[in-house]
């Protein structure tokens, strides 16, 4: 059914999404309103698939190939020919609204739009469409030619013919669906940042060092990163955005972000993505 899909953003997870469609043989369109972006994120698609091809996953002669189905653009007019545009822009409720009321004017009107969105409504933002059957979740996982899951979420607009159609995609994907309805945060994240949330107040409130909290819950729980490292990959001020959302959306008091992540946000200790959160990252 798609033929040619746009990524909006050529961050982490955009750059991240474009690779997995370009490796899958589809021609991808990859906007982002930086060129130095833009280069960089076509440098490290170019650098995984040869990390890819080390370790066997893919033929190293593939990757040429691979990249040319890639296409960087600064003009969102481009999307005109995309069959499928998934949004990978920051979590910002206003950029994204803005963001799709533009693609609807844009895309054809079979097109689907998706948003990567981790925790903003997608009911909210279809009512900025023309087409809310059209509108729905692909939420990938980080780094997205790793990790298997997409949580998909159906908007209270999302037709079934949609959700069949991105539920196939996501199989063609090599990846596995869960399926999410319409309430902050979803799956992943109703469950994750909370326990990121309590990690922190756990480190605010003198319980144990950054240290022993990340190893108490990789050993104790068996996770694989610990939640305060975690929570510096995911990127301080994204947790902080979703921390919001469920606190905004439920009107719960057991989601008020902790007072530590505000101040480090505010201090531009965003993680590893700026050598700094809870861990240094600049040696």
């Amino acid at each position: 059914m798609f033929k040619v899909v746009g990524v909006i953003g050529a961050g982490q997870m955009g750059s991240g999404i474009a690779h997995v469609f370009a490796q899958h043989a589809y021609q991808v369109l990859l906007y982002d309103i930086s060129q130095a972006q833009l280069d960089k994120a076509l440098k490290s698609i170019e650098q995984n698939l040869e990390r890819q091809a080390r370790k066997g996953v893919i033929f190293t002669t593939s990757i040429e190939g691979i990249m040319a189905r890639i296409t960087a653009t600064k003009e969102l007019k481009d999307f005109a020919q995309c069959d499928l545009v998934v949004e990978a822009a920051t979590e910002n409720e206003n950029l994204k609204f803005e963001l799709f009321k533009k693609l609807d004017e844009i895309v054809a009107e079979e097109a689907i739009l998706a948003s990567n969105t981790s925790s903003i409504s997608i009911t909210r933002i279809a009512a900025c469409t023309r087409r809310p059957d059209k509108v729905i979740g692909m939420h990938f996982m980080n780094p997205v030619p790793i990790m298997q899951l997409v949580e998909v979420i159906r908007g209270l607009g999302t037709s079934e013919e949609t959700f069949q159609a991105i539920g196939a995609l996501v199989a063609r994907l090599g990846k596995e669906m869960a399926v999410a309805n319409d309430y902050p945060g979803f799956i992943v994240n109703r469950v994750l940042i909370p326990m990121i949330n309590e990690a922190i107040f756990a480190l605010y409130e003198g319980i144990a060092t950054a240290e022993d909290i990340d190893k108490g819950m990789k050993l104790g729980t068996n996770q694989p990163m610990g939640p305060l490292v975690l929570a510096d990959f995911i990127g301080l001020d994204t947790v902080l955005a979703i921390c919001n959302v469920l606190h905004d959306g439920f009107k719960d008091p057991k989601y008020r972000p902790c007072p530590l992540l505000v101040n480090m946000v505010n201090a531009g200790y965003l993680g590893k993505k700026s050598g700094k959160g809870f861990y240094d990252y600049q040696g």
